[in-house]
């Protein structure tokens, strides 16, 4: 089946985005997918901050996004834009290396200010990695969520929806693709 790989970008434990990644994560191993997490928090700082392109830990993850089908890139957005620690991991990945996959943005900010940042951040970073897919990313204000540890709360019904039909949307992608690999 499809494997999927979900980078989570806060710098901060717990997080919004780490209750977001895990209900992706459940949302697609109900689907029969499989996936992976990374927390870039937890990756070691001195390879983020010094580009160590020979860490082991490194090496791992990027092999993991180089194997998925699908990419969905989770972060708060600082400043009209992603996280520092999450431009640090993501330049660590090679040219064209999001080449033949499917990426979801998904962000989160206070207010529906920086809503646009998936238009003028995300998107255009995912196309210089070669991304020929990027899917309409869902922005979440942190109004309309909470979470306690791993587990996020909707409160708000249409963000649920919309992030429900970008996750349906990604699923049948991911399927449709399988189904014509095993035509050949």
């Amino acid at each position: 089946m499809s494997s999927i790989v979900i980078i989570s970008g806060s710098p901060t434990k717990p997080s919004r985005s780490e209750a977001i990644a895990s209900y992706l994560k459940k949302y697609f191993e109900s689907k029969q997918h499989q996936v992976e997490t990374i927390n870039v928090r937890d990756l070691p700082a001195e390879d983020l901050l010094h580009a160590n392109f020979n860490s082991v830990d490194i090496k791992y993850r990027l092999s993991q996004i180089k194997q998925a089908q699908a990419l969905i890139v989770v972060s708060p957005v600082y400043k009209a834009s992603y996280t520092g620690i999450l431009k640090s991991f993501l330049d660590l990945i090679p040219e064209k290396g999001l080449a033949d996959k499917i990426v979801l943005p998904v962000a989160t900010g206070g207010s529906f200010a920086h809503l646009l940042s998936l238009e003028y951040t995300f998107k255009p970073l995912f196309s210089i990695l070669g991304s020929q897919q990027i899917n309409s990313g869902v922005y979440l204000v942190d109004s309309q969520i909470s979470y306690q540890h791993l587990e996020l709360t909707f409160l708000d019904d249409e963000i649920k929806r919309r992030v429900d039909t970008a996750l349906q949307q990604l699923s049948n992608q991911l399927i449709e693709n399988e189904s014509g690999r095993k035509q050949f």
